[in-house]
């Protein structure tokens, strides 16, 4: 009896015990801290939006106090995205998210050990050089699309100006993302019948000298989700000796220089991008395997300001931009 006594007590004790350890590793789990690196490529309105959703999820997902962020701004430029990917790297942070597809590259090739998430990134399989995307990147890299339906953007074209026979498409050459959605819309247009010309700038240097050259010659103008053309939205718009109306793949550009957008919420790609994070940095989710997420809700949206610079009825069925 008495050793079948003990032997319940040690049982017991051993089950107390295991249970104080498994309540312990889970507080500690809970309670852990992680540093996260954020190298975002410009200051504009999408890019801030999507980094400002990214440390909102994150909080709200590990609480407010459990992560530090080291957030650094290239100011346009890819090769500073180089120097603070290392810097990043050099931290060693426990994860990187990636603002923006020169963002994204730069931290791509400083490390293949830290996760790495992108955003506000486009097209991964053109970004990244891999053939046949297949919509997962593999090793330690996944994140985030600003996708929008191209089809549909070339489509806003033709229904908001019907007669349009030439549509400038004006982009920066130095973002590849930006080539892929240029060669797509010149696809969709040449199915409705309309001419597209491509207007490109190596820099922000050159924008307003392309961007007049486009008007003058062009029935509508055609903007991407293009960083470096976002963040020159009101150079664009003021360069134009002869005003005309632009579509912008995004509503950031279309507020600076476009007429209507179809448009995602770069909030919410951000905080959807912050999730993964979270499910990752708590070991909940293997980023090798993790595909890239596409944002599901598209908006129309019209610029009420520059609708009444053209003399134009804002379109049915469009939002109005809210304008600062």
């Amino acid at each position: 009896m008495k050793t079948k006594l003990t032997r319940i007590l040690s049982l017991a004790l051993a089950t107390i015990m295991c249970l104080s350890t498994i309540a312990l590793t889970s507080c500690g789990k809970k309670d852990q801290k992680f540093t996260v690196g954020i190298c975002q490529l410009v200051t504009h309105e999408a890019l801030d939006a999507a980094t400002d959703g990214f440390m909102q999820a994150l909080k709200d997902e590990l609480g407010e106090d459990n992560v530090e962020f080291v957030l650094q701004n290239a100011a346009g430029s890819p090769d500073t995205c180089g120097t603070i990917a290392n810097t990043l790297v050099s931290k060693n942070v426990d994860l990187i998210m990636a603002n923006a597809t020169p963002a994204l590259q730069a931290v791509a090739n400083a490390t293949t050990t830290i996760p790495v998430l992108g955003t506000s990134v486009t097209e991964y399989g053109t970004a990244l050089e891999i053939q046949n995307f297949g919509g997962t990147v593999g090793g330690n890299i996944s994140g985030t699309s600003d996708l929008a339906p191209l089809d549909q953007q070339a489509k806003m074209i033709k229904d908001l100006f019907p007669n349009t026979q030439k549509v400038g498409i004006l982009f920066c050459s130095a973002e590849v993302n930006s080539l892929y959605q240029v060669k797509v819309v010149k696809e969709e247009l040449s199915k409705l019948g309309i001419e597209a010309v491509e207007y490109s700038f190596a820099d922000s240097n050159d924008v307003a000298m392309i961007a007049q050259k486009a008007a003058a010659e062009c029935d509508v103008l055609y903007v991407p989700t293009d960083n470096t053309a976002a963040s020159c939205a009101e150079t664009i718009y003021g360069a134009m000796t002869t005003l005309k109306p632009i579509i912008c793949g995004e509503e950031g550009a279309c507020k600076g220089c476009g007429v209507a957008t179809l448009s995602i919420n770069y909030y919410d790609l951000g905080y959807t991008t912050g999730k993964m994070a979270a499910k990752i940095l708590r070991g909940e989710a293997d980023i090798s395997t993790m595909p890239i997420q596409y944002a599901d809700i598209f908006t129309k949206k019209y610029n009420p300001v520059i609708c009444q610079a053209l003399g134009m009825t804002p379109p049915e069925g469009y939002e109005a931009i809210v304008m600062e």
